[in-house]
C-alpha cells in the first residue's frame, strides 16, 4: 500500500488506541530492528517501547489526543508525522502532572519493506519547560508556556484495506503490508 494509506491506518490505530501513552501498539507495523528516539530517551524495539510507555504514563489519567497523521516529505520522502497533544501524568516519584502540550512522531517507513524502521519524538516547547511545570505548576502561563488547546474530536475511519488488499497483490508476491491488510479483513 502507498504512504498516503498507512498513514490513514495508523491515524485510525492511534486515535483508537492512543498507543503513545497506553503501549496497546500493535508490533506488525514495525520492523524487528526498530528504534525509538526523544529527547530523553533512545531504545530498540516496539516491545520495549511498548513496556516503557506503559510504565511511564499513568493509565488513568493519561491522553495522547490524536490531531493528524500526515506523510511529511520535508523531512524526508518516507516520512509520516503524528502530531498529537500529550496529558495526564507520569509515574516518577509520586506521580507528576504534565502541562498539555504538543508533540511529533516521526515515522520512518522502510521503502522495501513499508514497516516503520525509526521514531523520534520532537516537543512543541522545551523540555525545561515542561520539567519547570510538571514541579511548579503555579507557573504554568507565567514563567512557562500556557497549556496547549483542547483537541477537537474527529471521525476517524479506517480506510477501505480489503480493496486495498486485492489492489496490491495483482501481479505482486505477499509484502508485510499485506499481512497487515489481512487483520482488517482481508483473506
Amino acid at each position: 500500500i502507498d504512504l498516503e494509506t498507512l498513514a490513514r491506518i495508523l491515524d485510525y490505530e492511534l486515535y483508537n488506541k492512543q498507543w503513545f501513552v497506553t503501549g496497546n501498539v500493535n508490533p506488525i507495523y514495525f520492523a524487528e530492528e526498530f528504534e525509538f528516539q526523544d529527547p530523553d530517551v533512545k531504545l530498540k524495539g516496539i516491545e520495549e517501547y511498548a513496556r516503557g510507555v506503559y510504565k511511564l504514563f499513568d493509565q488513568k489519567t493519561s491522553k495522547a489526543e490524536i490531531m493528524s497523521t500526515e506523510v511529511n516529505p520535508s523531512i524526508s520522502p518516507n516520512t509520516i508525522t503524528v502530531t498529537w497533544r500529550l496529558s495526564g501524568k507520569v509515574n516518577i516519584g509520586p506521580g507528576l502532572t504534565i502541562k498539555p502540550y504538543i508533540c511529533y512522531s516521526d515515522f520512518t517507513v522502510d521503502e522495501q519493506t513499508g514497516l516503520i524502521t525509526f521514531q523520534e519524538d520532537r516537543f512543541d516547547i522545551p523540555q525545561w519547560d515542561i520539567l519547570l511545570s510538571a514541579l511548579f505548576p503555579f507557573l504554568i502561563g507565567k514563567v512557562t508556556s500556557a497549556p496547549a488547546p483542547e483537541v477537537e474530536a474527529r471521525d476517524v475511519s479506517m480506510p477501505n484495506v480489503r480493496a486495498l488488499q486485492q489492489k496490491s497483490k495483482a501481479g505482486k508476491g505477499e509484502s508485510p503490508l499485506d499481512k497487515i491488510l489481512q487483520l482488517f479483513g482481508g483473506k
